[in-house]
């Protein structure tokens, strides 16, 4: 495909955000970006966006019923389907902690953040790496199962450092507010590890955290999610 959009066949891409608004305008921009820079034209993807209640999904997350999880995330995903989306982003980390129940239930394919971010550290070579996130996510063992099939390790703070880290996206990365402080206190959990890689699992962490932060690799998840979905809306189109 090149980008002389008048011959092609135009795709719609879906994505499930809110989780939080600081991710899902990230998303939606890079998406647009990344086009512009391949191609130099206008023909940006359609792009279909449902946002969903953060705090109820907060409320689903930590709440004992998987069903009822799975159940607000497919509202959002069926009015995606209904718009007429071709395949659907999540713009999260912590959804795809039931993302085999979604797929099975979506009628369109939804793409895997933790797919994508396992392709790149298989690439890097990376063997041990340490998942950073909401504690939701750190808690779950969807990446550390993910990445076993491909022999590497992913290992999560001690209790006390995913506190930190909890408290600040919630509290500070969120609502779009990022300070020297809390960046100094991610920075010094990351080198209290041995490892060869970091998961930036929750899509606000890229917004405090850059490669130029430290030597460690970072795996910034938006970026590759965002990756993999624009490749596969050029290969589908």
């Amino acid at each position: 495909m090149n980008g002389n959009g008048g011959s092609i066949k135009m795709k719609r891409i879906g994505i499930l955000g809110g989780m939080s608004y600081e991710s899902t305008i990230k998303y939606y921009d890079l998406i647009l970006q990344k086009y512009y820079d391949r191609y130099q034209d206008y023909y940006y993807p359609e792009i279909l966006i449902y946002s969903l209640n953060f705090q109820k999904l907060i409320d689903c997350e930590l709440g004992d019923d998987e069903g009822i999880y799975v159940n607000y995330l497919m509202t959002g995903i069926n009015s995606l389907q209904n718009g007429g989306v071709n395949f659907i982003l999540m713009a999260a980390n912590s959804p795809h902690a039931v993302y085999d129940k979604l797929v099975q239930k979506s009628k369109v394919p939804i793409l895997s953040i933790v797919e994508a971010t396992a392709k790149k550290a298989q690439q890097e070579n990376l063997r041990k790496l340490l998942l950073l996130g909401i504690k939701f996510t750190m808690q779950s063992s969807f990446y550390k199962e993910y990445f076993a099939k491909s022999d590497m390790e992913v290992i999560t703070p001690l209790d006390s450092e995913q506190d930190i880290v909890n408290q600040i996206i919630f509290d500070e990365l969120v609502i779009g507010k990022f300070t020297k402080e809390s960046k100094q206190m991610l920075l010094k959990i990351i080198n209290n590890y041995n490892v060869d890689g970091v998961i930036l699992g929750c899509t606000e962490l890229p917004l405090i955290l850059q490669q130029n932060d430290t030597d460690v690799i970072l795996l910034d998840t938006v970026e590759l999610h965002v990756e993999a979905a624009l490749q596969y809306y050029l290969d589908q189109s």
